[in-house]
């Protein structure tokens, strides 16, 4: 039997403090959690390929792919609360950022300007911020340029050095890189917010057995409320955990359906 795999990979700026929560939850299950359970978290390259694997415990994806190319092939786990700017329960808005130059504008001053997103297939990065420029857009056009960078991180990179004057950039990982990065946020304003949607789901195996779901479930709420894990969870910025249906998730493809419907299909 292959090992089984676990990772936390969406919010890079504290590994140490990531690895800390994997180890916590081990301990809330004590004898009764899964065999073969991992010391360490991994931090998959492919991500894709991670969340599609048999072997998968235990990770976190984005809404989009989980109603898309994940659709049918995963389990939802549930969803951690943020205490960060612009979440609410497990709902949470991206951040609108720019340079200090630009902290006066409005959303409809970036026309004809330069946009950077981490991927197509991001919720935060991309359909939020297409569905929110969507009724701006002129013959499906709003900016002049568009720049896929691969993560928010290099989204963030791309404003503060001029090659992009415009980023939406998901409220946690913001928080975050100002607490553990600032070097990175320096420079930049939040200008405001998306609509709401969703935060980020924890995701299992379609094959991992309902005995195996209701322990990571039950290990995830009773690890919000461990006195040890206090500091960890505060780093982090969790505040909470819920077991939402998918169905919540549906609020993505409500977003998405809203730019095809203004005749806007790309963040373009």
């Amino acid at each position: 039997m292959s090992a089984l795999h676990v990772a936390l990979p969406m919010y890079l700026a504290a590994p140490e403090a990531v690895q800390d929560l994997w180890t916590f939850l081990r301990q809330t299950w004590g004898a009764q959690g899964p065999e073969d359970v991992p010391q360490a978290v991994l931090w998959p390259h492919d991500l894709h390929a991670h969340w599609l694997a048999p072997e998968l415990l235990l990770s976190q994806t984005c809404g989009y792919p989980l109603t898309h190319s994940l659709q049918g092939q995963v389990q939802l786990v549930g969803a951690f609360q943020y205490d960060a700017p612009g979440c609410e329960g497990m709902y949470c808005r991206s951040v609108l950022i720019t340079r200090d130059e630009h902290a006066h504008r409005a959303v409809e001053d970036f026309r004809d300007q330069r946009v950077a997103f981490n991927s197509v297939d991001s919720q935060s990065g991309y359909n939020a911020l297409r569905a929110l420029v969507a009724p701006l857009a002129l013959q499906g056009r709003f900016f002049g340029q568009a720049l896929e960078t691969s993560s928010h991180r290099l989204s963030v990179d791309a404003v503060r050095e001029g090659r992009a004057d415009l980023a939406a950039i998901d409220c946690v990982t913001w928080t975050l890189l100002q607490n553990y990065a600032p070097q990175a946020t320096q420079g930049l304003q939040a200008i405001g917010f998306s609509a709401p949607y969703p935060g980020l789901p924890l995701i299992t195996a379609l094959r991992t057995p309902p005995g195996q779901l209701q322990a990571l479930r039950a290990g995830l709420k009773s690890l919000i409320h461990m006195p040890e894990a206090s500091s960890t969870l505060a780093q982090l910025r969790i505040c909470g955990f819920e077991t939402p249906d998918l169905a919540v998730y549906q609020r993505c493809i409500d977003m998405e359906r809203s730019a095809m419907d203004s005749g806007y299909p790309h963040l373009a």
